[in-house]
């Protein structure tokens, strides 16, 4: 459970059609936490969501936008149930990979590709003075 004081909200103007409801209206939510000073998460937790979440992290911190709706409620509930997602996901543990052997298809046609190879390769020798 992540406490609320941790998360940061933010709010802005929401793109896309609406009328002018669009154009009054802050129903955008920018939700953020620190990942990096949280009290939600202990170090081999903060370290695995770090990893998994790298792409979507900057400076420490996870941020979440919704503006799927036209109220601002309804966005921060989005913007809360995505991050617990995200957070759920990443600190899963991984699937382990199901060792399995190639197919006898997959090593025909390893092999015959090899033999492709071999062919353009040894046409590009140097004839025979024969």
């Amino acid at each position: 459970m992540i406490p609320a004081d941790e998360l940061v909200e933010r709010f802005s103007r929401s793109s896309g059609p609406g009328g002018q409801h669009v154009n009054t209206s802050d129903s955008r939510v920018q939700l953020s936490l620190d990942l990096s000073t949280t009290t939600a998460l202990d170090e081999d937790q903060r370290a695995r969501v770090l990893q998994a979440l790298a792409a979507r992290v900057s400076g420490g911190v996870l941020t979440i936008t919704a503006e799927e709706h036209r109220s601002q409620h309804r966005n921060r509930v989005a913007a809360r149930e995505r991050l617990a997602d995200l957070l759920r996901g990443a600190l899963a543990p991984p699937v382990p990979r199901r060792p399995t052997r190639p197919t006898r298809g997959s090593r025909r046609r390893r092999i015959q590709h090899e033999q492709r190879r071999a062919e353009i390769k040894r046409n590009r020798r140097r004839p025979d003075v024969d």
